[in-house]
């Protein structure tokens, strides 16, 4: 049974990644870097930091690291002055969240950055409906390597210790993800998988291992999930 929920952040919660990608976009181009739709999604599961250097090695140009902290808070600077004004949730996400906070653990498991993903929480007071989150920082390799569900797993865990709950398996955790390094590094973790087409196809989702697919959120709730096997 289900017990506990991890959530993907960009492409799940927050429809932002051709938000993402224009920003990206924006602050290559004065590094010479004409940043295509096909070298960012193919990038999906990256953090900022594998990006940045993938695309300066792809348009085979040199990147000291003065210029990679640079490109980093310029994407950021530029991310968060695109949705200032209006704070892109998915339709139905805010209210999956809040039902299923009730009868579940829920876990936030993401590549982006603490700052965006806190900026993000704080304007759409999430932050109280998480047991964990895990970003780019507490992560030592990007998706599809598993170590990010892994250490999501452990702190959950290591809270329910102090909280004198049992350990959850990681069969009794369900994994939402939008791409296939994210669907893959929760499976190589042992967890259940629910892909969500909000950026590639039901059949890219599946390919990468997905048990169950679907077009959104809002179509969910707690009593779904607890059918999740």
């Amino acid at each position: 049974m289900i017990k506990a929920i991890f959530f993907d952040f960009n492409g799940v919660i927050i429809d932002d990644e051709t938000i993402q990608m224009k920003a990206y976009q924006q602050v290559l181009r004065g590094h010479d870097i004409d940043l295509t739709e096909e070298w960012y999604f193919d990038s999906l599961g990256m953090d900022d930091r594998t990006f940045v250097r993938s695309m300066f090695e792809r348009a085979k140009k040199p990147l000291t690291d003065a210029a990679l902290e640079s490109v980093m808070t310029a994407k950021t600077d530029a991310h968060r002055s695109a949705i200032e004004d209006q704070l892109p949730l998915f339709p139905g996400v805010l209210t999956f969240l809040k039902g299923t906070s009730r009868e579940f653990s829920l876990g936030l498991v993401s590549m982006a950055n603490r700052l965006e993903v806190g900026y993000v929480f704080q304007r759409a007071n999430l932050t109280p409906l998480f047991s964990v989150i895990v970003t780019a920082e507490d992560a030592t390799a990007c998706k599809p390597d598993p170590h990010c569900y892994v250490t999501g797993l452990a702190k959950l865990n290591e809270k329910r210790r102090r909280e004198r709950l049992l350990p959850l398996l990681p069969h009794e955790c369900l994994a939402i993800e939008d791409s296939p390094p994210g669907i893959q590094s929760a499976r190589a973790a042992g967890m259940r998988t629910l892909g969500i087409t909000n950026t590639v196809s039901e059949e890219a989702l599946r390919t990468a291992g997905a048990e169950v697919v679907t077009a959104s959120l809002a179509d969910w709730n707690a009593a779904a999930v607890k059918l999740v096997y």
